[in-house]
């Protein structure tokens, strides 16, 4: 048992949490009674240290802990409960973020590299932007003290001891210093790699968020109620970039890695990193429009600090165990719920309580907005965003409601919706319609300098060729059977539009040998998404009919009959325009390239130990030679299924999965992808016979057999054709002195396929041991049961159990890489616009605005 690295871990925590209490002061400190950039070099040098000293305890916390998951301490509860000896190297950086606490590391952890940033690269402001950085540090470290003041349990730690937490557990009696062989391993569905870099993307996204707020209060509270702007706009530029990207990585790991058909399920945790970038794109538009038309600051204030407040909510929705029985995977209750009420409600009641104090000194602008304004377009913009993270949020906390009515004391009968995805599509989807169609515009507007004529002239032709657009797919949509309803044709239309006036603005703009806009990148990006989001949620199309009449399984629905395939293992089923086969189970070997066919290993009593039956090779090269013994990862299985387009001969093989897991509720599958460019086949395991279940073999039947006879097996006949010495015996080191004698039998199945089986006879030291041969495709086991040398004779044992089988449901997702390129395009186009921009003509300066709160307008030098 190693005490020390656990005791080091804890005292870096402290360390941590002081040093980040002591910045937050000294910084408060060096920035009062003081002008920006003027801060009091004494205390600066005392906040800086603890700052450096703080985010020096945060990696050795980092390191630490990392160290207990990867050399396997399972005297640590943490890593006992996500780790496993067989587990990955990747996977292990996995188990890093997998529970509450390691989350909270990281997202400490991008905070000091922020805040690292932020004094290369904002020294000005350090002062009071860090106070603010320090303070919510401070926060943050105290979720993972773990210690105990006065009777009150502050924060959960990730170096607690496992018999601290199992305290029941009778071996602690025997054996105080116990600690386990093994550890429970992490979920098999977050063995991925997306769940190696998405959790990472995300809370980098979360940890940006912090930026403009803490610009936005360091404003308000120096006085610089205007200049915030400016160093703010990248960062917040960057945050939703990443945020967004981080968002869609986690719809991506669910698109093929989850079961349920898609890549959004409105899951309430889901909801809780959608609803704050929601609002922190409409406030990047608010900062934007301050930044280069002098319009639009207090909306720029009030968004900002929404969306960090959103960002503290969602933390509180995931964390608090609130969403318990609403969501799949939200973390559990740790017993932080209080801390984290306090931490929401410290920073939400302080900001809008400084917002509101300086409210009147926000300086606004008495520009008259007209249609042909691109401000009015950016504000309908910002609202309709703003309403979406309403609509979601709304729902979404109504175990909030609940919660908090049961705790005064009032019973509540709330519940979420029954179908969550027709409820949020039903409003939502009228959203994208929306946001489409201003993208569009508001670029138009905002290049075309407020000139009616030239407005009207660059929407005309994208409007037509949009409509024209719409149309035909309308049509042809409507030929081939499938006829759009009223909001798949704006949502067409809208996407349509998106596209046509952001390409039409970068190709003008390119003309005038303007920079790219990396607005209209991005813009253009959120239409194409738009597309792709209607092309594979509104049009999936199920092509695995069932056609046969007869029900699959009377366990599912009548749905779930109709769109499922059943396919006996190496049989050739029909599949719309496919010829479909499952040709058997398939494992993953650590070394080796391909999926291994089951048929060649032999599993041994360790779970991750097989012994090859034959040689295994992959790409041209032998892995492992008949005998060997060799590692498997036993929580999945593969099944290979064959497709065959009938048309074209075209042929491909996926390998969808499925897994034991107790935790989910039993068999959970995985899909398998074939990816086109204009459309992927999703194809997931909807029943398999239970792995976790012994084959149901029914009695054995001898049958007496001489060399060369044939013996019939209902629909199969097999022939006996030679007995002879067998070398090798898959799982069994043979001795001097053992004799092994092993069968070669040829059994024909179905349309004339063959298959040799080879069960031994093995005798040892005048006892008798039998290796039975499995034939998985025809249900049958042969074992070699007596000898007779005198006769010539040669007695089969033969078992018969149910064939091997999958239910299938393949579904065609057309222009889903839409959405995956519109992804990149808008967070590439958020990327872009960080960057300052040169503008190929003068632009009129900027004028200040005064007390009175009035501002002039300015023309654009940078992308909206």
């Amino acid at each position: 048992m190693n005490l020390f690295i656990g005791n080091l871990g804890q005292a870096s925590v402290i360390v941590a949490f002081v040093a980040a209490a002591v910045a937050a002061y000294g910084y408060f400190q060096a920035a009062r009674g003081r002008a920006l950039g003027q801060a009091d070099a004494s205390w600066l040098r005392l906040a800086r240290g603890a700052f450096f000293a703080h985010g020096a305890a945060v990696l050795l916390v980092v390191g630490c802990l990392f160290n207990i998951i990867y050399l396997h301490r399972y005297e640590y509860y943490y890593a006992w409960s996500h780790s496993s000896n067989h587990l990955p190297v990747q996977y292990m950086i996995s188990c890093f973020w997998e529970a509450q606490e390691g989350s909270f590391l990281l997202w400490i952890f991008w905070h000091v590299v922020i805040g690292l940033g932020i004094m290369k690269f904002n020294k000005q402001w350090e002062a009071p932007v860090l106070a603010i950085f320090a303070t919510v540090q401070t926060f943050l470290v105290s979720m993972i003290l773990g210690v105990v003041v006065a009777g009150v349990k502050i924060g959960s730690s990730p170096f607690m001891l496992l018999r601290d937490f199992l305290v029941d557990l009778p071996v602690w009696k025997t054996q105080p210093d116990f600690v386990p062989k093994d550890g429970m391993g992490l979920n098999a569905l977050l063995q991925n790699y997306w769940m190696v870099i998405h959790p990472p993307t995300l809370f980098l996204g979360f940890a940006l968020t912090l930026v403009p707020f803490a610009f936005a209060m360091a404003g308000l509270w120096k006085k610089e109620l205007t200049t915030w702007v400016k160093p703010a706009l990248p960062w917040t530029a960057l945050g939703g970039a990443v945020l967004g990207v981080g968002i869609m990585m986690g719809a991506y790991w669910a698109y093929e890695t989850l079961n349920f058909g898609g890549f959004w399920n409105w899951d309430p945790v889901e909801n809780a990193v959608f609803i704050p970038w929601l609002v922190l794109i409409a406030a990047l538009h608010g900062m934007v429009l301050w930044q280069r038309r002098r319009t639009g600051l207090r909306t720029a204030y009030a968004l900002v600090v929404a969306t960090f407040v959103l960002i503290l909510y969602a933390t509180f929705l995931t964390r608090s165990g609130v969403l318990g029985n609403a969501s799949v995977h939200s973390f559990t209750d740790l017993g932080l719920s209080g801390q984290l009420i306090i931490y929401l409600a410290f920073f939400a009641v302080g900001a809008i309580a400084l917002l509101a104090y300086r409210w009147k000194s926000i300086p606004i602008s008495e520009k008259e907005l007209t249609a042909y304004s691109p401000e009015l377009w950016v504000f309908v913009g910002a609202t309709v965003l703003c309403l979406a993270a309403f609509q979601v949020v709304a729902t979404t906390s109504i175990p909030v409601y609940n919660a908090f009515l049961g705790f005064i004391g009032i019973k509540s009968n709330l519940a979420l919706p029954a179908d969550q995805i027709q409820h949020y599509t039903r409003i939502q989807l009228w959203t994208g319609v929306l946001i489409g169609f201003l993208s569009g515009i508001g670029q138009v507007m905002w290049w075309q300098r407020n000139d009616k004529h030239t407005v009207v002239e660059a929407l005309a032709t994208p409007t037509m060729l949009a409509l024209l657009g719409t149309a035909l797919v309308v049509l042809l949509t409507r030929y081939f059977g499938h006829a759009m309803s009223g909001p798949y044709v704006a949502l067409l239309l809208a996407g349509l539009f998106g596209i046509l006036t952001n390409a039409s603005t970068l190709f003008g703009l390119w003309r005038r040998k303007v920079a790219l806009s990396g607005g209209a990148v991005a813009h253009l990006g959120i239409a194409l998404m738009l597309l792709g989001i209607l092309g594979s949620a509104g049009y999936s199309n199920t092509i695995s009919r069932n056609v046969s009449g007869k029900l699959i399984s009377r366990d599912m629905n009548d749905k779930d009959n109709e769109e499922n395939v059943l396919l006996w293992r190496n049989e050739t089923g029909a599949m719309n325009g496919y010829d479909v086969t499952y040709t058997g189970q398939y494992l993953e070997v650590p070394g080796v390239p391909d999926y291994i066919n089951t048929t060649l290993l032999y599993r041994t009593d360790d779970e991750y130990k097989a012994v090859a039956r034959a040689e295994i090779k992959g790409e041209d090269q032998t892995y492992y030679h008949t005998g060997d013994t060799l590692t498997i990862r036993p929580e999945n299985t593969y099944y290979r299924v064959e497709y065959k387009d009938k048309k074209t001969g075209q042929q491909f093989t996926l390998y969808p999965r499925a897994q034991v897991n107790e935790e989910m509720g039993g068999l959970l599958a995985s899909p398998a992808l074939q990816r086109f460019w204009d459309h992927d086949i999703y194809s997931h395991i909807s029943s398999v016979p239970d792995p976790r279940k012994e084959i149901p073999w029914s009695a054995a039947i001898p049958h007496e057999l001489s060399v060369g006879d044939t013996l019939f097996l209902n629909d199969y006949f097999a022939v006996f054709r030679a007995i002879e010495q067998a070398h090798e015996v898959p799982g069994i080191k043979l001795l001097p002195g053992d004799i092994a004698l092993q069968a070669d039998m040829i059994i024909t199945g179905e349309k004339g396929r063959q298959y040799h089986a080879h069960p031994v006879f093995l005798l040892r030291d005048r006892e008798v041991g039998h290796v039975p041969e499995i034939i998985e495709d025809l249900g049958l086991k042969l074992t070699l049961d007596q000898i007779d040398p005198v006769k010539g004779k040669f007695t089969f044992a033969i078992a018969t159990t149910g064939k091997d089988y999958i239910i299938l449901k393949a579904t065609e997702k057309p222009f889903i890489n839409l959405l995956w390129g519109g992804t990149l395009l808008m967070g590439f186009g958020l990327v872009l616009s960080m960057r300052q921009r040169r503008a190929t003509r003068a632009e009129a300066p900027a004028p200040t605005p005064r007390n009175t709160g009035r501002a002039g307008a300015v023309r654009p030098q940078a992308v909206a």
